[in-house]
């Protein structure tokens, strides 16, 4: 009986030694291989970094524009339509599709709760300036294949000769409010002072910079009901004072499109005497009549607001283009009608749910938007976030994805969508850093960034993004 035990502990002793050496000798063979890995992945970031590199100087000239294919060298940015496409043309004369990314800000997000901006702390501790931050940031994103920069970024960002757009806020500073929906009185006077003083005071200044895209003129405004008012914008004018100039211009509509007040009570099912009678009324009656007129007097009001900043940013400026006045959504068509011949393109936000029809639809909607209008079409925001980022996403547009990967490959599929397009012209990633986990000033808490909050590149979207981008011109040539 002893021997027997003494042989099994021997026996168990020897395989265990065994194990124990075998075991070292897989752990040996697998650091060998994760070295020869590491060094592997180290060669393929190199080649990575050399092949962008190599495209880049090869097939683009210094405004991001493509050396393949040529429009007209007019000495600014303008559209044309070449082979059926349309394309942006840049200063040089090389065709151009808008590769931007928004809010390419040393500031980036005021976070109320924290009374700082965290992204700011950051870069300024980094990078020691503004001037500092911006070199490295437009450095970064032309090596990321990106040639624009997008709406609310510093200006810094604009003397780094790489392509640039800048929003105007026309109606916001004439008293309209984007975030709540409040709109402002177009025919007024005070609008066409604001707008020209807007136009005086920043685009004056850069008619003559060649680096500069063109103009937005405002935000997501509301041109109809929505998540921000059941009003149409007729009710929202049917409150202005009498003596308003808007609730003046309704008026005039109205008669000039019913002619008599007769015919005009019969729609309306109405006893006015005459058409000053509608002046002090703050409320329509509800039938088909009217919701036909609501419509007709959007395209009045939209080609108001269109006009007068159309003639105030040329009044100043007339070399660079106008992009728009970046709808939240595809509004109504007369919305859409009143732009025609006051804007070179039309710009739109784009969310998409991924993991539903939506981009099928959006993609209808801009060829909607194209064929009202035979505009080009810039899609003035897009962007996905993931929830393994370790922010909230519980504030802001989109629906949130899983993983970075995810990001990756929705903003690959998105953007050779877009480029299939003949009409597209340009996509604006929002936006270059993360929001702050606490919450902007209206509490958007999400990951939109290209950098987290540390200004550290999200890699595996980034990478994509890259590769992505050093395509669009070819894929918008071939789409």
């Amino acid at each position: 009986m002893e021997k027997t035990i003494t042989k099994a502990v021997v026996l168990g002793v020897v395989l265990a030694v065994s194990f124990d050496a075998l075991l070292a000798y897989y752990v040996v063979q697998l650091r060998n291989q994760l070295s020869t890995l590491s060094e592997e992945l180290s060669d393929l970031d190199a080649s990575f970094e050399a092949l962008k590199t190599f495209i880049r100087d090869l097939d683009y000239d210094e405004y991001g524009g493509f050396l393949l294919l040529q429009g007209r060298k007019t000495g600014f940015f303008h559209v044309k339509i070449i082979d059926g496409k349309h394309w942006l043309v840049d200063p040089e004369g090389n065709l151009f599709i808008s590769k931007g990314a928004n809010h390419v800000s040393y500031w980036s997000d005021y976070a109320p709760s924290l009374g700082h901006n965290p992204y700011n702390r950051v870069v300024s501790t980094m990078y020691g300036s503004a001037e500092n931050w911006a070199s490295e940031t437009v450095n970064r994103r032309r090596s990321w294949g990106f040639n624009t920069i997008g709406a609310w970024s510093s200006e810094e960002t604009f003397t780094k000769r790489m392509p640039y757009t800048v929003i105007l806020n026309i109606a916001t500073e004439a008293g309209a409010d984007w975030v709540s929906g409040n709109v402002t009185d177009f025919f007024s006077e005070r609008f066409e002072r604001v707008a020209d003083e807007v136009a005086h005071k920043i685009c004056a200044p850069k008619r003559t910079d060649k680096h500069l895209v063109g103009y937005f003129t405002d935000n997501e405004l509301r041109w109809t009901a929505d998540w921000r008012s059941q009003k149409e914008i007729f009710d929202d004018y049917l409150l202005l004072p009498e003596e308003a100039e808007g609730k003046k211009a309704l008026v005039a509509f109205l008669e000039e499109k019913y002619i008599t007040i007769s015919v005009l009570n019969q729609a309306w099912n109405a006893n006015f005497s005459s058409f000053d009678d509608i002046l002090p009324i703050q409320e329509a009656p509800e039938n088909e009549a009217v919701d036909s007129d609501k419509l007709g007097f959007l395209e009045v009001v939209s080609r108001r607001y269109f006009k007068v900043c159309h003639d105030a940013i040329k009044r100043h400026d007339p070399n660079h283009l106008i992009l728009g006045c970046r709808y939240a959504f595809k509004p109504p068509d007369e919305a859409l009608k009143g732009c025609i011949g006051y804007v070179d393109v039309v710009s739109m936000s784009c969310y998409t749910n991924p993991y539903s029809e939506d981009l099928s639809n959006r993609l209808l909607n801009l060829e909607a938007i194209h064929n009202i209008t035979g505009l080009p079409i810039i899609a003035s925001e897009f962007s996905f976030k993931a929830m393994d980022s370790g922010l909230p996403n519980t504030k802001g547009a989109g629906v949130a994805v899983k993983t970075q990967s995810e990001r990756a490959k929705y903003y690959e599929e998105f953007v050779r969508a877009m480029l299939l397009e003949p009409f597209v012209v340009g996509y604006h990633w929002f936006q270059y850093a993360d929001q702050p986990v606490e919450g902007r000033f209206d509490g958007e808490n999400s990951n939109y960034g290209l950098v987290n909050i540390r200004d550290e590149p999200w890699k595996t979207l980034v990478r994509r993004a890259t590769a992505v981008n050093l395509q669009a011109e070819t894929a918008h040539m071939g789409g």
